[in-house]
């Protein structure tokens, strides 16, 4: 069994992930940017909390702290993210600073705690909107959407895998397309949504894969998808 620190998980797609790790008997923490919405939660699914904001270096920093204290961790799901509609340059900044550079934030934070498991995984959750593949496959829900400065942040998810996947060859680095979703985030009503509980199993099934997964690779399903 892991420990396992997801991160934007009070709701949506990052609970039921969390909550389906703690009912196959992982310790779990769950990265909340309140630390009293993250406590309730936890204690909703048998899990624990910590206070992190993947935008702000410092609660990075003590959340890690945290972890290191309490025992160590084995898995980091990086689950926080945010979408914009409008199109300006604060916007766009706050939508990488979130889905991009808070991967690093605590991917940089987590590897330290990382290399210590012995089997050490990094799942980042990234989009079929930062495929090119998908993007201009027909059959794809991805393909009749505008998403451009999410769609952008997500393509950048996948290639800090294929980075990270390189620069750090003994943790295991997967981006995870886990389904149009519904969810508060993906729109309950989207007529492709499916339910959390499918979608965050593909997330489950990335974070468990151990020393015998695949590392740097964009998986849907458990299949590869074309960047």
């Amino acid at each position: 069994m892991t420990t396992t620190l997801v991160t934007g998980a009070t709701r949506g797609l990052g609970k039921e992930t969390a909550r389906q790790l703690v009912a196959a008997g992982h310790t779990v923490w769950i990265g909340a940017r309140d630390l009293d919405t993250g406590r309730s939660v936890a204690d909703s699914i048998g899990a624990r909390a910590v206070q992190l904001d993947v935008t702000d270096d410092a609660s990075v920093a003590a959340a890690f702290a945290v972890l290191e204290a309490e025992g160590g961790l084995d898995v980091l799901v990086n689950n926080a993210g945010i979408g914009k509609v409008a199109l300006n340059g604060p916007e766009a900044l706050e939508v990488f600073d979130t889905n991009a550079v808070g991967i690093v934030r605590t991917t940089e934070a987590a590897l330290p705690l990382l290399r210590r498991s012995p089997n050490p995984v990094i799942v980042n959750i990234s989009s079929a909107l930062g495929s090119f593949a998908a993007n201009h496959d027909p059959e794809k829900p991805a393909s009749q959407y505008q998403a451009i400065v999410y769609g952008a942040s997500k393509a950048a998810v996948s290639m800090l895998t294929v980075q990270y996947a390189r620069a750090v060859p003994e943790v295991h680095v997967v981006a995870v397309e886990p389904g149009y979703t519904a969810t508060e985030f993906g729109g309950v009503e989207n007529p492709h949504g499916r339910p959390v509980e499918v979608s965050a199993a593909t997330v489950v099934a990335a974070a468990v894969a151990g020393p015998d997964g695949p590392t740097g690779v964009f998986l849907e399903d458990g299949a590869p998808l074309g960047w």
